[in-house]
């Protein structure tokens, strides 16, 4: 029987930070329900493009419809292994949920594996669970794992920091570190030439 995954999305989720982790967990046999809070099975979240083109910050065009393929009111933490946080706009609303929140905490509480990615840490500090934890995410998002009581490590956009049964990535170029690490999070070995 598969492992199944939990993902939280909402508009305006990075394209490549919902896209890419969905389509990967999957090609390994991983269950993946992908939800939003409001959204049915079949309903679309629109997708956002960060790219860092030279500003300050990164740039934001529109990217794909991604399609949600659970109900959010009828998610059930308890029956998931693991826990995939997206990055993009989408967590600075979506944190605003309770029931995002208590879902979160539920992976936590139950030391299930969590993979949060970019602007995704920002459900986690809403979710008063980051204290004593090292971890990292986009930089703009590092003064709040510090006041949520969390260790935060500026590391190269590539890498993924593990702590426990959280690993973390500041952004959508640490998809191979952040998805190995939650591979091995979940008891899920991979090898090949």
């Amino acid at each position: 029987m598969s492992k199944k995954i939990l993902m939280l999305a909402g508009d305006f989720v990075e394209d490549y930070e919902v896209m890419v982790p969905f389509q990967a967990m999957q090609a390994v046999g991983l269950q993946v329900d992908a939800v939003c809070p409001g959204k049915k099975s079949g309903e679309t979240v629109a997708t956002a493009i960060h790219d860092f083109i030279g500003f300050q910050t990164y740039a934001e065009l529109r990217g794909h419809n991604f399609a949600i393929n659970k109900d959010f009111d009828a998610v059930k933490p308890e029956e998931y292994d693991g826990l995939y946080v997206c990055g993009g706009r989408a967590p600075e609303y979506i944190r605003l949920n309770k029931r995002v929140l208590d879902i979160t905490r539920h992976f936590f509480d139950s030391n299930k594996p969590v993979a949060a990615i970019c602007h995704g840490i920002q459900i986690l500090t809403a979710a008063d669970v980051v204290k004593g934890r090292r971890l990292t995410a986009y930089p703009a998002v590092g003064p709040e794992v510090t006041i949520a009581g969390g260790q935060f490590e500026e590391i190269g956009v590539s890498e993924a920091i593990t702590d426990g049964n959280l690993t973390t990535s500041p952004a959508w170029p640490g998809h191979p570190a952040i998805l190995k690490e939650f591979y091995k999070l979940l008891g899920i070995s991979i090898s090949g030439n």
